[in-house]
C-alpha cells in the first residue's frame, strides 16, 4: 500500500511519517507539501502514486482539492488534525501518528 503525507512546507511532519511508515509491513511511503516554498511540492505524480493520502490539517485537505480536482476522485483523504507545533521526529509527533494512521490502516 502506498502512503502519501502532507503538510505545508515538508520539514517536519509529513517527513516524520514518511520516514517511520515507510517499508513498515511493505508499506510505502512519500511526504510532499502544500505550499510554495515546501521541501517537496507536491505535484500530480504523488496524487497518482498514492492509495491513501493523508494531511496534517483542514487546510491541506483543501489546498490539494483545490489544484488537483477530479484527479482524487476515488482517493482516501484522511486528515490526522495534527496542528505544526513539532519537530522533526519528535517523539509526541511520532506517537501521535502511530496511533492515528493505525485507526485507518492494518498492521502486523
Amino acid at each position: 500500500m502506498k502512503l502519501l503525507f502532507i503538510c505545508s512546507k515538508n520539514k517536519w511532519r509529513s517527513p516524520t511519517a514518511e520516514k517511520i511508515f515507510h517499508l513498515r509491513n511493505d508499506f510505502e511511503a512519500r511526504s510532499a507539501g502544500t505550499e510554495n516554498g515546501a521541501r517537496i511540492k507536491i505535484t500530480a505524480g504523488h496524487i497518482g502514486w498514492a492509495d491513501i493520502i493523508f494531511v496534517m490539517e483542514k487546510k491541506h485537505m483543501r489546498r490539494i482539492r483545490d489544484k488537483f480536482g477530479n484527479l482524487l476522485d476515488g482517493k482516501k483523504i484522511v486528515n490526522l488534525d495534527i496542528p505544526d507545533d513539532y519537530q522533526f521526529m519528535d517523539e509526541e509527533l511520532i506517537d501521535i501518528l502511530e496511533v492515528r494512521v493505525a485507526e485507518q490502516i492494518q498492521f502486523d
